[in-house]
C-alpha cells in the first residue's frame, strides 16, 4: 500500500474549505483526524436505500466545498459534511456514455460495443439489454429501481433503461437537450416517461427535480435504487427564466439541415459566460438540495446511501484549477471529479478521503451492499469499497484504467501513465504535481514501462474501436 493510500479516508474537514494546491490532499480543519472506522457489531444490518445523484460535465473544483471562489453549493457542501468528501476520485471515462456504461455495468467502456462511442450519437449505438447492469442485479436482489434523467446509453426502440433492469424511466435518452423545448441531439422531443413521450416545457432541471422529490416520498414496501441523473450544467447555457435563449436554440434545432447542425445549435458557442455557467450549478446544487430534503421527510434519510458525482471532468465555463485539461481528454481536469458519499447509518461525517477510485467502483460498492451478486460471466472492473467504508479496511494498490481513441492513461498510487494525442508519453507524481505539469518520464524509464505494460495487458482484454 502506498503512502498516498495510507493517508486515505481520515480527518475532519469543513464541507466549505478550499481545496489546497499542492499535492493530491485537500485543505483541512486544525482538529484533523484519522478516519476510524464505527463499532460494525453495533450498526444496523439493513440493506439502504441507494440514490446515485449524477451531475454533467461538473468539473472537479466547480463546487465551493472543492476550491470554487464564486459558485456557491450550500447543499452539497452540506453533503459533504454529513459524509466523505472524495478528493481522487474519477470517472470511468473522459465524456457521458462511456462513463455511464461503466457505471452501470461495473466495467470498463471498452467492454461493450456501445461503450466504444465516444459518445453514443446514433440509434445503432447502446447498451445491449441483454448485458447485466447494476438495476437488474439490484432488482434480482429484491430492489425497487428507477432511473430519473439522463440515460445515454441508446435511444428506443431497441435501447432503454426499463429494457437494462430499471423499474421506471422518467426522463431524456439522449447526451443534451434544450432545457425548455426538450428538443434533443436527434433534432426530436426527448422527455419520455418510459416509452412513451411525456409534455412539460418548464426548465428540465426542476421538471426533474419534481418528479425525483415525488419518488422518494412514495411508501416503498422495498429498498430502492434511484439513479437521478441530472443535465445541468451541461450546454445549451441556459438557467431558470432563460426562456428566450432557449426559444431560439429550439428554433435553430428545427431548422437544422444534418444531425451536425442541431449539435452545433445545442452547443450555444455563441453563449454562455462564467456567470451563466455558475448559475446553473447552484441550481443544481438547489435540485439536489430539494432531494435531500424529501428523504429527510419521508423518514430514510439515515438508512439512504447517497453517492453524488459527475460524469466527467467540466468543460468551457467550469472552474477545473489547479488541473490541466477539461472534458475529452485523459488529463486530471477530464477525469477527476467531484465525489461525496454520505450513509448516517454506517458512515460518520466531516471526512476526507484522498483514495483514488473510479466509477467502476461504486457499481461493485452498491452491488455488496444491496446484497447482489455480480454476474460471473461478466466479471466487475471495479473493487467494491465496503469494506473500506464500514471497517476501515486498506484497499490494495491498483490500477485505475482509461482508454479513449486520443489517450490513455493509468494511475496506480500517486503515479500517472499518460499518452497524449500526438503519441508522446509522459509520467506524473499526482502526490506532487496533480496539474501534470513536471514530466518524470525521462527519470523513471522503468516506471514508465512497467506501467504501460499494464496498460497494455487491460487494453488487450478490451473490443478494438471499430475504424473510423
Amino acid at each position: 500500500m502506498s503512502e498516498l493510500s495510507r493517508r486515505a479516508f481520515g480527518g475532519l474537514l469543513g464541507g466549505g474549505a478550499v481545496t489546497a494546491v499542492a499535492g493530491t490532499t485537500a485543505a483541512a480543519a486544525p482538529d484533523e483526524r484519522p478516519f476510524r472506522a464505527r463499532d460494525a457489531a453495533s450498526a444496523s444490518r439493513a440493506r439502504p436505500n441507494l440514490l446515485v445523484i449524477l451531475g454533467d460535465d461538473l468539473g472537479w473544483a466547480d463546487l465551493s466545498s472543492y476550491g470554487a471562489p464564486h459558485i456557491r453549493t450550500p447543499h452539497l457542501d452540506r453533503l459533504a459534511r454529513q459524509g466523505v468528501r472524495f478528493t481522487d476520485a474519477y470517472s470511468g471515462s473522459a465524456t457521458c456514455s462511456p462513463t455511464r456504461f461503466s457505471l452501470y455495468t461495473g466495467r470498463y467502456p471498452g467492454r461493450t460495443k456501445g461503450g466504444l462511442a465516444e459518445p453514443v450519437g446514433n440509434r445503432t449505438q447502446g447498451l445491449d439489454p441483454s448485458h447485466p447492469t447494476l438495476a437488474s442485479l439490484l432488482r434480482k436482489a429484491g430492489y425497487a429501481t428507477a432511473l430519473i434523467g439522463k440515460w445515454h446509453c441508446g435511444w428506443l426502440p431497441d435501447y432503454s433503461p426499463t429494457k437494462s433492469g430499471w423499474d421506471e424511466f422518467f426522463g431524456n435518452f439522449g447526451g443534451a437537450l434544450e432545457y425548455f423545448s426538450k428538443l434533443g441531439q436527434l433534432g426530436e422531443y426527448d422527455l419520455y416517461e418510459g416509452d412513451a413521450t411525456y409534455q412539460d416545457l418548464r426548465y428540465y432541471t426542476t421538471v426533474l427535480t419534481e418528479r425525483a422529490v415525488e419518488y422518494v416520498g412514495r411508501e416503498h414496501d422495498k429498498p430502492w435504487l434511484l439513479n437521478l441523473n441530472f443535465t445541468t450544467p451541461h450546454w445549451p447555457w441556459l438557467a431558470e427564466g432563460d426562456e428566450e435563449t432557449g426559444a431560439a436554440i429550439a428554433a435553430s434545432i428545427r431548422s437544422a439541415k444534418s444531425p451536425g447542425e442541431v449539435v452545433t445549435a445545442l452547443n450555444h458557442y455563441d453563449g454562455g459566460s462564467v456567470e451563466k455557467y455558475a448559475q446553473m450549478v447552484e441550481s443544481l446544487d438547489a435540485a439536489v438540495g430539494e432531494v435531500l430534503a424529501a428523504v429527510r421527510r419521508s423518514g430514510q434519510e439515515e438508512n439512504t446511501l447517497v453517492v453524488f458525482a459527475s460524469d466527467n471532468g467540466g468543460e468551457r465555463y467550469s472552474y477545473n484549477w489547479p488541473l490541466s485539461g477539461e472534458k475529452f481528454v485523459l488529463l486530471e481536469g477530464g477525469i477527476r471529479v467531484p465525489t461525496i458519499v454520505r450513509w448516517p447509518a454506517r458512515v460518520d461525517g466531516h471526512q476526507v478521503s484522498h483514495e483514488p477510485v473510479f466509477s467502476p467502483d461504486w457499481t461493485a460498492t452498491l452491488l455488496e451492499l444491496g446484497g447482489a451478486h455480480p454476474d460471473p460471466a461478466h466479471p466487475l472492473d471495479g473493487t467494491s469499497l465496503a469494506g473500506y467504508l464500514l471497517r476501515g479496511e486498506e484497499l490494495p494498490e491498483r490500477d485505475l484504467f482509461w482508454r479513449v481513441r486520443a489517450n490513455r492513461a493509468l494511475r496506480r498510487g500517486k503515479w500517472k501513465y499518460y499518452q497524449d494525442d500526438a503519441g508522446k508519453e509522459h509520467l506524473y507524481d499526482l502526490a506532487a504535481d496533480r496539474r501534470e505539469q513536471a514530466d518524470l518520464a525521462g527519470d523513471e524509464p522503468e516506471l514508465l514501462a512497467d506501467l504501460k505494460a499494464s496498460w497494455e495487458r487491460i487494453a488487450g482484454g478490451l473490443l478494438p474501436y471499430p475504424q473510423a
